[in-house]
């Protein structure tokens, strides 16, 4: 099932998520239900607080990518409970965007190379070093368990120039291709 996607605005995209046991409600139909959703909106990561619910889960797909980077052929991971315990020194800098802010695209600097901690879907636990654009992806969705979006890692300069369309957005003033979840004032 195709769920509607929080957009910029919505106040559970500010909330910390909270750790799911295995006996959360209809998990695994919940997972499908926004591997569906993200697949629909064209994305390749989606965080359970896009779609409203502020939970620590995160699926991300990067098969779509597997013409250009081979190493994501049949790339479809779930994350439940993750954390990110250490980062790298060295960082890069890519552009991103964001079902949950769409029309924007900026580059952001993260660390290249981070420590996780998370469950899979079967609730085994993994303790990984990642690095690349692997490692990015994953950092960009768990901001989004920690009440963060990319727009707040961007310069005070980047911050200000797309300040009216973050406003915009927020008053539900976007047009998108997908369905989503408006902020209604």
């Amino acid at each position: 099932m195709i769920l509607p996607i929080y957009l910029y605005g919505q106040p559970v995209l500010r909330k910390t998520a909270e750790d799911i046991t295995p006996e959360y409600p209809e998990l695994k139909t919940l997972i499908e239900n926004m591997f569906d959703t993200m697949h629909h909106a064209e994305g390749i990561g989606l965080a359970a607080p896009q779609i409203g619910l502020a939970i620590r889960l995160v699926v991300v797909d990067l098969d779509v990518l597997s013409e250009d980077f081979p190493e994501f052929k049949d790339f479809r991971k779930v994350y439940i409970n993750a954390h990110i315990i250490e980062t790298s020194d060295e960082t890069d800098s890519m552009e991103e965007g964001c079902l949950s802010l769409p029309g924007i695209h900026e580059k952001v600097t993260r660390p290249s190379r981070i420590h996780v901690k998370y469950l899979d879907e079967n609730f085994v636990e993994h303790d990984e070093w990642v690095e690349g654009y692997l490692a990015r992806v994953m950092q960009h969705e768990f901001d989004h368990l920690e009440g963060k979006v990319f727009a707040d890692r961007l310069s005070m300069l980047r911050r200000q120039m797309n300040k009216g369309k973050l406003l915009n957005m927020a008053k539900g003033k976007v047009s998108c291709a997908y369905k989503v979840k408006r902020v209604v004032r």
